[in-house]
Parts: C-alpha cells; sequence; structure tokens
C-alpha cells in the first residue's frame, strides 16, 4: 500500500560476534532497541578474536583497583603514537584512551570480572586490567547479558551481502543461506580478513626472494574472519577505507602452532632475553629496543621479512623462569653446536653470530623490569638493553613464525562511528572493532590497545545505532561513564 509505514525484522542489526559487537547489541538494548545480533561461526566457536584476548589497556590518573599506580592520557598517547610511527588519528585516539579510563564499571555491571595481573604478565601491571578467565570468560559474560536485555542471537549466520540505498542508507543484511534480515539501523562488527588466505596472498605479494610470504603465516585467531563485508563495503559500496592490507597486529609465534585459533599460548615471549636468528643463522633486529608488550608486535612482520618467513629465538638457562612459558617446549642442546645442529642452522655461521654477540656484551646491572644498561656495542644490529652473554648451559631454541592476529584495513569513521561515503556519513550505518581499527591503528601494536578500541567504538556504534532507530540524529564522542 503506498504510504505505508514500513515494518522491520528488528530496530538495530548487528552484525559479528566479538567484543566490539556485543558491546553495541548491549548498549543498543539498554536503549531500549530490539537488537538482532547475527554471529557467522557456530556457537561452540562465538566470539570471534576476542575470547583469544586477556586484558584491556586502560588509561588512569591513580591507582585503581587492579591497576597500579597512574597510566595518564598522555602517557598512553605517546605509547600509540611510538608504535604506529604518527599513523593514527589523534581525536580518535585521545577518544579511546579516555574512555579507557570510565569504562570498566559498564563492564562489570555485565559480567566481566578483573583480576591483577598474573606474574607472567611482564610489565603491564600499570597499564592493562586483566579479565578473570580471559577473554573467553568476557565473551560468555557479555553473551548471557545480551540474552537477558532480549537480544535475539542467530549462530552460524554469515552475512555476505548488504542493501544500502543511494543516500548511504542501510536497508537489510542478506546472509548465505538466503535470509534476509531488515533493521532501522546497523552496526558492523564482522572483523578483519586475516583468515581470508587468498586476500593475504593478493596483499602481500611475492618477495624478491620469488617468496609469496603469507603462504607461510599462521593466524592467531578465529578462521571466521574472512573479511567478506569488509570487501563488500568497499568494492561494491565504495565506501570509505583506511589503512594498508598488510599492516596488521603481527606477533611471532611458535612455528608449531596450528594455523588457527592457537591464541596467546603459542607466543614466544623470549625475544629480549636472548638473540633471534634467521634461516641463515645471522641476526636482523635489536631485541631489546623497549619493553615487550610494547615491540612483541613488530617482530611478525620483521620475521615476516626474512628468507621463507622463519626466525629462531635462541636463549640459554639464564633467561628460564623470567617469561611466559609457551604451549610448546623448546628444542634444548647442552652446547651451541648442538642446538645449531638441532634447528638445522649452518654451524659456522651460527656460532660467528652468537660468538660476535658474546663478545660484545657490555654487561651492567640486569633488570628485566627497566630499561637497563645492559647493551652491546660495536655490532649491528645493536642489542640496547638485557643483552647478556648466551653462555649457560642448557641452551634452547625456537622457530618462529608470522602469527597474525588481525589486520588493519578498515572503514572510514569519525567520532559518531558511522560509516561513510564520499566523506558523508551514513544516517545509520556503523562500524566498530577490527573493521575500523585501522583509523587508531596505522600499523604496530601495544598490548591490550584493541579491546579498548572495540570497547569505546562498540558502545559508541550501539548507542547511535538505537538512536537513528528512533529517528535520531547520532551523538559524537565516547559514551559517559561514571570513573
Amino acid at each position: 500500500m503506498s504510504g505505508a509505514t514500513p515494518s522491520f525484522d528488528t530496530d538495530v542489526l548487528v552484525i559479528g560476534g566479538g567484543n566490539a559487537a556485543l558491546c553495541a547489541a548491549i548498549m543498543a538494548a539498554e536503549a531500549g532497541s530490539r537488537v538482532t545480533l547475527l554471529e557467522s561461526a557456530p556457537r561452540a566457536w562465538r566470539g570471534g578474536n576476542s575470547g583469544h584476548t586477556r586484558n584491556l589497556r586502560c588509561m588512569h590518573d591513580a591507582p585503581q583497583d587492579v591497576l597500579v599506580e597512574a597510566y595518564p592520557e598522555e602517557e598512553f598517547w605517546q605509547d600509540l603514537l611510538k608504535v604506529t610511527g604518527g599513523i593514527t588519528n589523534e581525536h580518535l585516539a585521545r577518544m579511546v584512551i579516555r574512555a579507557s579510563s570510565t569504562c570498566r564499571n559498564w563492564m562489570r555491571k555485565h559480567g566481566v570480572i578483573f583480576q591483577p595481573p598474573l606474574s607472567g604478565a611482564l610489565h603491564v601491571a600499570r597499564t592493562n586490567a586483566f579479565f578473570m578467565g580471559g577473554g573467553t570468560a568476557l565473551v560468555n559474560a557479555y553473551f548471557r547479558s545480551a540474552e537477558k536485555l532480549g537480544v535475539q542471537i542467530h549462530y552460524e549466520t554469515p552475512v555476505d551481502r548488504l542493501e544500502i540505498d543511494e543516500h548511504g542508507t542501510f536497508q537489510a543484511a542478506l546472509t548465505t543461506n538466503g535470509k534476509r534480515f531488515t533493521a532501522k539501523s546497523c552496526v558492523l562488527a564482522a572483523g578483519g580478513f586475516e583468515s581470508n588466505r587468498e586476500w593475504l596472498r593478493e596483499a602481500w605479494g611475492q618477495n624478491e626472494r620469488g617468496e609469496w610470504p603469507s603462504d607461510n603465516f599462521l593466524i592467531r585467531g578465529t578462521a571466521f574472519n574472512k573479511g567478506v563485508l569488509l570487501k563488500h563495503m568497499l568494492d561494491e559500496h565504495k565506501a570509505d577505507g583506511i589503512g594498508d592490507p598488510t599492516q596488521a597486529h603481527m606477533v611471532a609465534i611458535d612455528a608449531r602452532a596450528p594455523l588457527y585459533d592457537g591464541g596467546i599460548c603459542t607466543r614466544i615471549d623470549c625475544v629480549s632475553l636472548g638473540v633471534v636468528v634467521n634461516r641463515e643463522a645471522k641476526r636482523f633486529y635489536d631485541e631489546g629496543e623497549d619493553f615487550w608488550p610494547k615491540r612483541y608486535a613488530i617482530w611478525g612482520r620483521l620475521v615476516a621479512m626474512q628468507p621463507g618467513q622463519i626466525a629462531y629465538s635462541i636463549i640459554d638457562s639464564k633467561a628460564i623462569g623470567r617469561f611466559m612459558p609457551p604451549v610448546f617446549p623448546g628444542v634444548k642442546a647442552n652446547s651451541l653446536e648442538e642446538l645449531a645442529d638441532k634447528l638445522e642452522l649452518d654451524r659456522a655461521t651460527f656460532m660467528q653470530s652468537l660468538t660476535e654477540y658474546n663478545d660484545n656484551c657490555h654487561v651492567g646491572h640486569f633488570d628485566h623490569t627497566a630499561l637497563d644498561d645492559c647493551h652491546t656495542e660495536g655490532i649491528t644490529p645493536a642489542k640496547t638493553h638485557w643483552a647478556r652473554p648466551i653462555d649457560t648451559a642448557p641452551f634452547y631454541g625456537y622457530a618462529l613464525r608470522p602469527g597474525v592476529t588481525f589486520t588493519y584495513l578498515g572503514l572510514k569513521v569519525d567520532d559518531t562511528s558511522a560509516v561513510r561515503f564520499n566523506d558523508r556519513a551514513s544516517r545509520n550505518l556503523f562500524v566498530a572493532g577490527e573493521m575500523m581499527a585501522g583509523n587508531v591503528l596505522g600499523k604496530g601494536y601495544t598490548a591490550g590497545v584493541g579491546m579498548s578500541i572495540g570497547t569505546a567504538f562498540g558502545r559508541i556504534a550501539g548507542r547511535n545505532a538505537a538512536l537513528a532507530a528512533q529517528g535520531k540524529p547520532a551523538v559524537a564522542g565516547a559514551v559517559k561513564d561514571e570513573a
């Protein structure tokens, strides 16, 4: 009938099932909206990469419950600025930083329990709030809260297309199994494209050695983040994009890790306590450049640039007990020569690299909790902190591969979290989480900041989607909480 009021399946449709999606769904439901959430994974694998997380990076001006001392806005910003090399939107980054200082009470309200950091979580007692039970417990708590608020959840419901009119207004989502969901507004929080092997290959291409580097990448998180909606938005709807498709949260992980879902336990955390050599048994970067939580996420990319996309972390027995042990034991040997043989590295080159390093270590006061004065002199690359000779048997080696956590190519946003078309914000389509994290993370990473971004923008997107469903304009800026 002409002029009839259209009917909608729901008020707010949320596409995705991780931290950002759940924050959006809960916020919209709290605002009185009927909310439907579509998760591509089966229930047992729900939550995307959020199930592998442990903590949230938090600004605080004084000690707060599980956080010690202070971590003020400017220090958080400088840490982010350093790891991104300035490839970040300062306005959006500072908005995330400020939001991180007050969101924990809201998180607790929805079942998230915080705990003091574990002894193996080096250097982050001041900067990061840890979840009791890790990210899986957080995801489960949010799903329980969403269900109590009446959110309708559909598992195994991957969306591959959206209907969007010429004004950038969302109308419907279509699933691969032929379902069509209409809604007054929509939040996209379906993750990056890190588990799309073809897209990774296309992005990384072939290197000067004739290798296809991405063929040797392992995926630390979910197998369900194929980037289907992201590609659809960029290619079909010409949404404004941001970021480099080769930039990602990429970590050096155990080469024996599974192709998907290895998670945190496959990370090799002893890099700063020893040396790293490539397949040619040569060092290639400063292992002691900065504290590990600020540097662990550059090592995946460094390994990706090495021959065969493989490297080896070498330590001696002095390092044991000083880092979080990985799930697989290291290769153990009673001499460096034996270790080279077991790792199938050229013995002569390996011994030359280790001897050069050992002979040029200037050991002062070793302190792995500070930027100490133990360093090398006269060799390239230098090791600027925590440099001690590797001379105490037994010796250990860990083979490393690049482990991709999430990709940074995404949709461009402003502080309303709206998707943009030709630099104009959509009235009712919003985006959060990995699909827009590249606005803040142009490259690099620092521990816990992905959850800070997802929580801040998930909540903004959910609030504004609820407003759009009511026919009201979006509100700029983070959700206001009491500290």
